[in-house]
């Protein structure tokens, strides 16, 4: 949807939730001297100013990386990246998934991202560093993932963060992972969701469990960040999660059961 722009929902507890668990998969998949390939559907600016008036309108920041960044290990990735991209930045900055993506690859691999909102791609040609290696295309998400999947190198992970403002793309989430997943078998799929409280993912997550039987499935609650907002928690499908990402996302998961 070209109406949505994430710069008002920038490091909300959800946002904590979806970049801990994708630090933790790139920050395992990056240690392997084999190059890799990482696509994203909806890419968003890549970095935001959490002092600015949109951000501040909602204050989802504040219940978000302002609450759970000095709780995450010093050594998370998520943690790291967060804090490195503000000694660059500025205390109030928070990058989003493609610098994050950009900031824990190596210059071999290759990245391409998508984003049709033409102030968020502007933003994000601006963020992101120039390399021959980083593609940003200004174009439908879920078309570019059909068309470049499988990617070269086949070794990758690519993530799926859709608006969610339409409710077709519950059902049409529960058919573009299995059919990407049938041409690229051996590719770690990330989908994020939210979790609302009339609770519309469930058809979509029954859906997938029956195709994608094995992938896994990480979901956390949370207060709503203000009055009569609906998002009451986070949810994340991945299909052939890297080693470690399960234990990962149980231990985040408790975390914020204990809050």
């Amino acid at each position: 949807m070209l109406s949505y722009q994430h710069a008002y929902h920038a490091g909300n507890a959800a946002d904590v939730h979806k970049h801990a668990l994708l630090s933790v998969a790139l920050d395992y998949m990056a240690r392997k001297d084999k190059a890799l390939s990482y696509l994203e559907t909806h890419a968003g600016r890549g970095l935001y100013d959490l002092s600015d008036a949109q951000a501040r309108r909602t204050g989802e920041a504040a219940a978000g990386v302002g609450r759970w960044l000095a709780r995450m290990p010093a050594d998370h990735p998520w943690r790291r990246m967060v804090e490195a991209v503000r000694a660059d930045h500025g205390p109030d900055a928070y990058l989003g998934s493609p610098l994050l993506a950009a900031r824990l690859t190596r210059p071999f691999d290759r990245l391409d991202l998508a984003e049709l909102h033409p102030a968020e791609h502007a933003a994000l040609l601006a963020a992101m560093p120039a390399h021959p290696n980083i593609r940003i295309h200004k174009r439908d998400g879920v078309e570019m993932a059909r068309a470049l999947t499988p990617p070269e190198p086949r070794r990758g992970l690519m993530l799926i963060d859709p608006s969610w403002e339409v409710r077709s793309d519950y059902e049409r989430m529960a058919k573009l992972l299995p059919a990407l997943h049938r041409k690229w078998g051996v590719g770690v799929l990330m989908l994020w969701y939210p979790i609302l409280r009339d609770r519309r993912h469930g058809p979509m997550l029954r859906a997938l469990r029956e195709t994608l039987p094995d992938a896994l499935v990480s979901e956390v609650r949370f207060t709503p960040a203000r009055d009569g907002h609906g998002m009451e928690g986070s949810g994340m499908v991945v299909v052939n999660p890297p080693w470690g990402l399960p234990e990962a996302a149980m231990a985040l998961a408790a975390r914020f059961e204990e809050d």
